[in-house]
């Protein structure tokens, strides 16, 4: 029989609701407790394409991943709002090797010469999941709601802030766990997006190598998202609008037909950037509650998050290690 425990989630973006999601389902009771709602969180402006993007360690990442495809394509098929299985297309302007992501993502297959852009010899095109965060994280919040989970909107000093009471404390609090719990290898991801209006598309495509930076079109049921850059180590949250140009011109030259689409607006996220995942138990707080670490996930937040929720779900569920973490 599960015991029942008293969890405490830090952190309201995809990584927490999924979390406190998972914990819900398992039967253990929830807490999430957030600086900000999840709408404002920088999972809201996410791109939210399955994709691995500045992200490690594969070992663990690839399990992750493969996990949450399955459960994001169960979700698209389901027809939870927002989320659907996006045909893409990947280019190349060389013979691309064998990509490490190929391996979750079924019926991959070389794209012919008339789905090139011109400038390009080499394609692939599959579908992967893609979740309109707009709509998505409402629904995952109902979700949580509806499991019997509570919000509380407070911003915290520590984790101990939240350890009274509590069995267990996942910390789900991406760019924050710098300053929460002092992870100094912690540092942003800045990226920033071009919104327009969708001109009628309906086929993601994307140029990692693109010789002006990365490239992606992603679109959406109203809007196209395009991007983007990964800036390490910057903090700016100030769109560049000399950025926001060179983005469009670079997203056109791979989508001729964004060519005059009406910009609606200029955005700017900042990843939570860490040189790998951190999933693991921690120390525990004074009050003796345990904790567990679930941060650092880059530019994959929507690619990891149920692998990595169901991850933190199984460890809460184990025995505590040893001296108690």
């Amino acid at each position: 029989m599960t015991t029942v425990l008293r969890a405490v989630v830090v952190g309201s973006g995809i990584s927490g609701l999924t979390t406190a999601i998972s914990l819900l389902e398992a039967g253990h009771s929830v807490r999430i407790v957030a600086a900000e709602p999840a709408m404002s969180t920088t999972s809201a402006v996410a791109a939210a394409v399955w994709f691995p993007t500045h992200v490690a360690p594969w070992e663990r990442v690839s399990g992750w991943g493969e996990d949450t495809f399955g459960v994001l394509a169960e979700h698209a098929a389901a027809q939870v709002p927002g989320v659907i299985m996006r045909e893409s297309l990947g280019l190349y302007r060389e013979q691309p090797g064998e990509a490490t992501w190929v391996g979750a993502v079924r019926g991959v297959r070389d794209a012919r010469a008339d789905e090139l852009p011109p400038g390009y010899a080499y394609g692939l095109r599959y579908a992967v999941p893609l979740a309109e965060m707009p709509r998505y994280l409402p629904w995952l919040v109902a979700r949580v709601r509806a499991l019997g989970g509570q919000f509380t909107q407070r911003h915290l000093q520590s984790l101990d802030d939240v350890g009274h009471g509590a069995d267990v404390v996942v910390n789900c609090a991406g760019l924050g766990a710098s300053d929460l719990v002092g992870d100094a290898s912690m540092y942003p991801v800045r990226g920033q997006i071009v919104r327009v209006r969708n001109p009628g598309l309906t086929v993601s495509v994307r140029d990692e190598l693109h010789p002006g930076g990365r490239a992606y079109v992603h679109p959406r049921t109203a809007d196209c998202i395009l991007g983007g850059t990964l800036d390490v180590g910057q903090w700016d949250t100030a769109p560049d609008p000399a950025v926001g140009a060179a983005i469009l011109a670079r997203c056109t030259d791979l989508v001729p037909a964004l060519r005059g689409a009406e910009v609606l607006e200029h955005v700017v996220g900042l990843r939570p950037g860490r040189p790998t995942v951190r999933l693991e138990e921690g120390e525990r707080l004074r009050s003796g509650a345990r904790v567990v670490h679930n941060y650092g996930h880059g530019g994959s937040g929507i690619t990891l998050c149920w692998g990595c929720a169901r991850e933190v779900t199984a460890l809460v569920g184990q025995p505590p290690p040893p001296g108690g973490g």
